[in-house]
């Protein structure tokens, strides 16, 4: 054991109690953690509410984003609390439960940030994890592929001006065709920045889209 293990062991992000450094939660927690149990080939809530928005082919969701659950502050940790390391457990945690069957995509690509935010983040949340995820599958992994040009949300536009951004969020920085293309975000909300990244790989009709959360909210 290192040094830095004793003077500052790894704690459950739930209960605080002492974990090896390659857990997130202790065992009694990560009992309480509500994961959908989706089946990456049937129809699940994900894909219903995904299949609203835009034509899908499968959607997997691994956790329930619920309000003070312990995947809320799994994913908070991920995202605001400088744990990229996170996103190595919740790949582990996908791969245990996603089987594709006979749906396996061609080209995993994850949801960008605004350059700016990433600097402030001082990293893309989404890239460890499914730079693994790419790993253990074999499947390629694209982090370009989808460029967002604006940094505001898009939730926050009003005027007809911001309306048109909103439209231009995302686009693709090179052509691709006769693609089965996993999008990958963390957490799937509303799923506006979902459909604005899927309809702009699917503006070539050869292409398909699945799709891939951390959690369902």
């Amino acid at each position: 054991m290192f040094l830095v293990d004793l003077l500052f062991p790894n704690r459950c992000l739930e209960c605080n109690r002492i974990i090896p450094a390659t857990e997130l939660v202790c065992g009694n927690c990560f009992a309480q953690i509500n994961f959908s149990h989706h089946d990456f080939a049937q129809s699940n809530i994900l894909k219903e509410k995904c299949k609203l928005l835009f034509p899908v082919e499968n959607a997997f969701a691994l956790m329930v984003f619920e309000k003070e659950s312990v995947s809320r502050k799994i994913i908070h940790q991920l995202k605001y609390g400088s744990r990229e390391k996170v996103g190595l457990v919740l790949a582990k945690w996908v791969i245990e439960n996603l089987d594709f069957h006979e749906n396996r995509p061609d080209l995993l690509v994850t949801v960008p940030l605004h350059p700016k935010k990433e600097k402030e983040r001082g990293y893309n949340q989404l890239h460890l994890f499914a730079d693994n995820l790419s790993e253990k599958w074999k499947i390629p992994c694209d982090h370009s592929l989808i460029r967002r040009n604006f940094y505001k949300k898009a939730q926050a536009k009003k005027n007809k001006e911001e309306r048109v951004e909103i439209e231009n969020l995302f686009s693709l920085t090179n052509d691709i065709s006769g693609k089965h293309i996993l999008l990958i975000d963390d957490v799937f909300t509303t799923g506006n920045t979902m459909s604005s990244v899927a309809w702009e790989i699917l503006k070539n009709q050869d292409n398909k889209v699945s799709v891939l959360v951390m959690a369902l909210d």
